[in-house]
């Protein structure tokens, strides 16, 4: 009796061990110079389970209303998980969206997410598309359903979670642990500052315009002199439009989140990383291509009410850049893509 009792404990055990098994696995995330410490998710330990189930969910469309769209609908990989080249993506029922949508890499460093910061952690973020009508438009409580009916999709959870009951938390943590793997990290910039490589002389040229403070003033907002984030992660107004009254702004940006009228017009400082993939640029998509956003910065800029203050040269109209620099400059730009990023198997559709 003893033996056949110890013999079953030991089966319990095997069973309970392989339904955990990568539950608590941590995922080994790459060894990153120059990049500033990954602040962590407590409540959310990146786990090998958890990022293979969010990878899952992201390519599945399983979370939109007719089950036509997946999240990778409009976060592709070849783009930088963007939406390039689309000004705005399209969603349930043909529905545009009112905004560009934002590429995804390097969001665990980001404190808030969305052009106007209204998604406080990646998690908060996950929640937004899915229940947007002009989105995903699935009501999470439909989507948990669908979710614990799959065979497929409980046998994943358990792995990643254990024996706890499915619902729309979860399903959101395990999303965000895969975004959290999409690192950028290996463009021919970070070679550089790994002295692993060499700018050329225009790329060289490109960099010290941009970092001049003087010259194209990039460096307020977009950190490329030796911080591979290529941004503050902060927002901004940067005098895209002649508007003096504040209340006047279209769209209101962080205003519309915060209610602080000083907050209209501002938005996300994007990062500068893989920016020749995402085109087109700014909060609504209304410039085609680098060139133009640098025509932009060089005479275009209105000092507008709520202009940023670090956009010291507004009420010139701008930087006024030469058309040889404005070639240096994105001749620079381009070594901030990330071949290796948008190439990588790890983040492709599990389901190809």
């Amino acid at each position: 009796m003893l033996k056949k009792a110890i013999i079953l404990v030991l089966i319990v055990f095997t069973i309970v061990s392989f339904r955990n098994d990568g539950a608590d696995k941590p995922y080994q995330f790459p060894e990153l110079t120059f990049f500033p410490a990954m602040p962590a998710a407590e409540d959310n330990p990146v786990t090998v389970a958890g990022v293979d189930l969010g990878r899952h969910l992201f390519y599945d469309p399983i979370l939109s209303r007719d089950s036509n769209l997946a999240c990778a609908g409009c976060h592709r990989q070849e783009a930088a998980f963007s939406d390039g080249p689309n000004r705005f993506s399209t969603g349930f029922n043909g529905e545009q969206m009112q905004r560009n949508t934002m590429p995804l890499f390097n969001l665990a460093w980001y404190p808030s997410l969305f052009w106007d910061g209204r998604g406080g952690t990646i998690e908060q973020q996950v929640f937004h598309p899915v229940r947007t009508a002009t989105e995903m438009n699935l009501q999470w409580d439909v989507a948990v359903d669908r979710i614990r009916n799959s065979r497929f999709y409980k046998a994943k959870f358990r792995a990643a979670f254990g024996d706890v009951q499915i619902d729309s938390v979860l399903i959101a943590k395990a999303i965000a642990q895969f975004e959290r793997t999409l690192i950028s990290y290996n463009s021919k910039y970070d070679s550089v500052l790994q002295q692993k490589a060499f700018f050329s002389k225009a790329e060289l040229k490109g960099f010290e315009l941009a970092t001049d403070m003087s010259m194209a003033d990039c460096l307020h907002c977009h950190t490329v002199d030796s911080d591979p984030m290529g941004t503050t992660l902060g927002f901004s107004n940067n005098g895209l439009d002649d508007i003096q009254n504040p209340e006047d702004y279209p769209d209101k940006g962080v205003g519309g989140v915060t209610g602080n009228v000083k907050d209209n017009g501002k938005f996300r400082i994007p990062s500068l990383r893989n920016i020749a993939l995402t085109a087109p640029y700014m909060h609504d998509g209304r410039f085609k291509t680098l060139k133009e956003v640098l025509d932009f910065y060089s005479e275009g800029v209105h000092s507008s009410a709520n202009v940023d203050s670090k956009m010291g040269m507004a009420y010139k109209g701008g930087v006024h850049l030469t058309e040889d620099e404005k070639y240096f400059i994105i001749t620079f730009l381009s070594t901030l893509t990330d071949s290796v990023f948008v190439q990588n198997a790890a983040y492709s559709n599990p389901f190809r």
